[in-house]
């Protein structure tokens, strides 16, 4: 196995690995928190993250105080992504592998427009008629985008945007006024979002059923904000009696499901993993992870060891398609800014998400030796260097065992 090596390490070089692990044993096995910092202001939102969790955009202040369009990676940081020519922006979601980014942009006239970043390209998407739109959500090669655009009457609707095809107007639920996609599908097939018929109500739309009205937890008002990789989960917001807005996880078999709160006070679910089991959103301004096993739980309490100077996660808003890395934002104490974060919820070696270092880690990386890692997520390469190598071999010979 060890012939899978292009460029052998020495046996100086894997002994300085060694040392280095070594040094560093006490917290080798830990998860990570990364602030991701402004662009030269004092906010910044994270709102959507790649499938490998090297990719995140969103939004970010600039030191004119302007909202401006980000992407950041761990080698280059945050980068502004420009605009359609006018002075602000936001990326809301991004394709799996990195590649396309969704948002919206002011053009020169100062009206929003959805548009997608390709390679420090940006594109207007135009809109159904009226002046503005804006671009919510991504499939998962990027080849469909999903939002909400104005019509000459002024009224936005939801819609389906392909390079062939163009924007869709995907219409209101029955006797509606307005609605706007928030999220679709990976293989773009199923959008999900809200419509306004007297109040604001979740939906999902698919090409054979068309838009459907999911309901609510007993009040009036109701919002889908994420979906699975199938379609088949979906997650947002719903009222109580009273108007109490609660997080919802919503399947075809079982229809909405109250994921609760920390106490009282309100909830919201934004993303949820590819299989539909984890899901996160924010609670009396806590970011949350909820599965079917643990129920809700407060990021700030699980990952306390990570939040030094009084820092505080506010608020998730998306998960990587194998729930492994999260963001977000909330309350850098270093910095005493609010800044988007990402939180890697893996244990150091842990290529499988078990939560045990184990043989199937090792033969993973032994497997991946020598190249970039496999499929969207890149697992095998631990120190995310770009390459499946001796580093993060021994990552995994020095935690071996931790968590089993």
């Amino acid at each position: 196995m060890w012939a899978l090596s292009k460029a052998p390490c020495t046996p100086l070089k894997v002994w300085s690995l060694f040392l280095w692990l070594v040094a560093g044993a006490s917290l080798s096995h830990a998860q990570s928190l990364t602030w991701l910092g402004t662009l030269g202001g004092n906010w910044s939102y994270a709102y959507g993250v790649s499938a490998d969790g090297c990719t995140v955009v969103g939004m970010a202040y600039n030191a004119s105080g302007y909202e401006r369009p980000f992407r950041w990676t761990q080698a280059n940081g945050m980068q502004d992504l420009g605009t359609l020519g006018g002075w602000s922006g936001e990326a809301y979601g991004v394709s799996w592998d990195g590649i396309v980014i969704v948002g919206r942009s002011r053009d020169p006239s100062g009206s929003y427009r959805a548009c997608r970043w390709v390679s420090g390209t940006v594109q207007d998407l135009g809109t159904l008629g009226g002046a503005q739109s804006w671009a919510s959500g991504v499939s998962e090669d990027g080849s469909v985008i999903v939002g909400g655009a104005q019509l000459r009457d002024g009224f936005n609707h939801a819609f389906r945007w392909t390079q062939g095809g163009g924007m869709q107007d995907l219409g209101t639920l029955p006797g509606g006024g307005a609605s706007g996609a928030q999220d679709v599908s990976a293989d773009g097939n199923v959008v999900v979002g809200r419509s306004f018929v007297g109040a604001f109500r979740a939906f999902r739309w698919t090409q054979a059923e068309g838009m459907v009205d999911l309901g609510t937890l007993g009040g009036i008002e109701s919002a889908a904000y994420g979906a699975s990789a199938d379609g088949r989960v979906v997650v947002g917001m719903a009222e109580l009696p009273g108007s109490f807005p609660r997080a919802f996880r919503w399947t075809q078999s079982g229809g909405m499901e109250n994921l609760g709160t920390f106490g009282s006070g309100s909830s919201y679910a934004h993303g949820v993993s590819a299989d539909g089991s984890i899901v996160v959103g924010t609670s009396n301004v806590r970011a949350f992870r909820w599965t079917p096993a643990g129920g809700m739980e407060n990021l700030n309490t699980t990952f306390a060891s990570l939040l030094t100077d009084g820092s505080i996660l506010q608020e998730a808003r998306a998960v990587t398609s194998d729930g492994r890395y999260i963001v977000g934002w909330g309350i850098n104490g270093a910095t005493q800014r609010q800044e988007g974060f990402l939180l890697d919820t893996w244990r150091m070696g842990d290529t499988n998400g078990d939560g045990c270092v184990d043989d199937s880690d090792l033969l993973a990386v032994l497997f991946a030796f020598g190249t970039a890692g496999t499929g969207y997520a890149h697992h095998e390469d631990i120190n995310k260097d770009g390459v499946v190598d001796d580093a993060d071999l021994l990552m995994v010979l020095f935690n071996f065992g931790q968590g089993c």
